[in-house]
């Protein structure tokens, strides 16, 4: 999921697709590392020694995970250096939230590492926000996308779709979402197949993107729940309206970030990861009041650890933003935003003396 998932998942973009795919595995490699070491000795240091096993090395990679969804909100105007530093201030960011609420609390182990969604993308869009570039058109002329780099994406998008769940008992759930999601996408496309050709034009139809959204953030929504979701309709339900939540938002919402917001979300992550991992969170939160005898305290002490995940990823990230936007760092130039050719050297296009 991490290295090829991630990797696939960053082709999207014509003029970036080295890059995108190469920069994960920096962020990938670098941020399962330190997560080790960060998870060693917050959670499993005993006699001056961390343990490490199968166990630390799964959460290792959940951690890089949240990395690689920030990485998706800034994807195309940062450099390596950038990213180097935000996957070290993002990975240490989200283990001091998981210590702070399994040790403030006290919410399980897993639960507190499916929250990974929610701080990635609010990590990500607030670092988004301060790296801003004013010069930079809404849709930008090397933004563009085409059929061999969507198919490469897609097997990214099949890479992630089965594994966003894949570390509980109740993974065989996440299975179910999957259909549901891609469903309500072919729905959406079909209420419109009946209309006159002119009709249908800006509707939201059969577009790979929509298909890839809708069924990565069922997965995210059942993921950040499903250590309560026992039923298979619960599950579906659930994954239907993230698909459809999903596909809405990275066609409206999206747009309005830019021009409204100034916050660029080159990969959509707040449609994809940061609106189905809240609902997520939602579905989990009312499963647990009403099947628990300590619903008042539960009302009390639940909506405080959404809180405190989103109060330290949207600080935090604002926090990294300024610290990349220092010139010290050499931002790339709005010119060579989004291209290749600013960090690779291809043979073809070099000029001989």
């Amino acid at each position: 999921m991490v290295f090829l998932g991630f990797g696939f998942l960053a082709m999207f973009l014509v003029r970036y697709s080295f890059s995108g795919s190469a920069f994960s595995l920096l962020v990938a490699s670098l941020s399962v590392q330190w997560a080790v070491l960060l998870n060693g000795f917050l959670f499993a240091y005993h006699r001056g020694k961390i343990h490490i096993g199968m166990h630390s090395l799964a959460t290792a990679n959940l951690c890089a995970a949240s990395a690689l969804i920030s990485m998706g909100a800034v994807l195309g105007n940062t450099n390596p250096a950038h990213l180097i530093l935000m996957a070290l201030i993002e990975v240490t960011g989200f283990m001091a939230n998981r210590w702070i609420l399994q040790n403030f609390f006290q919410v399980p182990p897993i639960n507190s590492i499916m929250l990974l969604h929610i701080f990635g993308a609010f990590f990500g869009l607030s670092m988004s926000r301060i790296l801003y570039q004013p010069g930079l058109e809404p849709r930008h002329e090397k933004e563009k996308t085409d059929k061999k780099t969507t198919l490469f994406s897609t097997i990214g998008e099949e890479g992630n779709g089965g594994r966003e769940v894949g570390e509980d008992s109740m993974a065989d759930l996440s299975w179910g979402t999957v259909p549901m999601d891609v469903l309500a996408q072919f729905q959406l496309g079909a209420d419109r197949q009946g209309l006159p050709p002119k009709e249908t034009v800006g509707y939201l139809q059969h577009v790979p993107v929509h298909i890839q959204n809708a069924s990565l953030a069922g997965g995210v929504a059942v993921g950040v729940a499903m250590s309560v979701v026992n039923m298979p309709g619960i599950a579906m339900t659930t994954g239907l309206l993230a698909g459809l939540m999903s596909s809405l938002g990275f066609r409206y919402i999206k747009p309005s970030l830019q021009t409204v917001f100034k916050c660029r979300d080159t990969c959509g992550v707040l449609s994809v990861h940061g609106m189905p991992g809240i609902m997520g969170w939602l579905v989990g939160f009312f499963i647990r009041v009403s099947s628990s005898s300590e619903a008042p305290e539960l009302a009390m002490y639940d909506p405080c650890t959404l809180l405190v995940t989103l109060s330290l990823s949207l600080c935090l990230g604002a926090c990294t933003g300024f610290v990349v936007k220092w010139n010290l760092w050499r931002p790339p130039q709005d010119r060579k935003c989004f291209d290749d050719q600013a960090f690779w050297e291809f043979p073809h296009l070099a000029v001989r003396k």
